[in-house]
């Protein structure tokens, strides 16, 4: 088994593998978590936007988002497929992300019961809890050092 590790604007990717990245992400936010809202938000066609993404033979297993929001970088669409939990690849994927954005400051909105995993890449609250789609989540955010 070959695990590849990917990053890309959707514009240059692979037609099968957007399809398994917006798969996932339909699998694991709509169907798992029970919350239909729109996931295609037209945020990942635009052109600064960053897909990250683990796949393994063929199969996308984890992805993340990475956004531009003017000089801030906003991390979301944090997945992992059931069968590859407990792998590291989301954080994996995190880490990747965040050597992306040296010397930024990185925006999240993280479900609540996962402020502690996300606490682990140096994110902190920075604002009030909300729901969205009738889940807890927590705004954090955190700087990347500059090289």
């Amino acid at each position: 088994m070959t695990l590849l590790h990917r990053a890309s604007a959707v514009r240059d990717i692979d037609p099968l593998a957007l399809y398994g990245l917006l798969k996932l992400r339909v699998d694991v936010f709509v169907v798992e978590q029970e919350c239909p809202y729109p996931e295609l938000d037209g945020r990942d066609v635009e052109p600064d936007a960053q897909m990250l993404w683990v796949e393994e033979d063929g199969e996308v297993l984890a992805t993340v988002r990475l956004l531009c929001d003017g000089d801030d970088r906003r991390i979301g669409r944090v997945a992992t497929a059931a069968s590859a939990r407990g792998r590291g690849l989301a954080a994996q994927l995190m880490e990747r992300a965040l050597a992306d954005c040296p010397g930024r400051l990185v925006r999240l909105d993280a479900q609540a019961h996962l402020e502690g995993w996300y606490a682990r890449f140096g994110f902190v609250v920075d604002g009030e809890p909300f729901l969205e789609d009738g889940i807890p989540h927590v705004p954090m955010s955190r700087v990347v050092p500059a090289v």
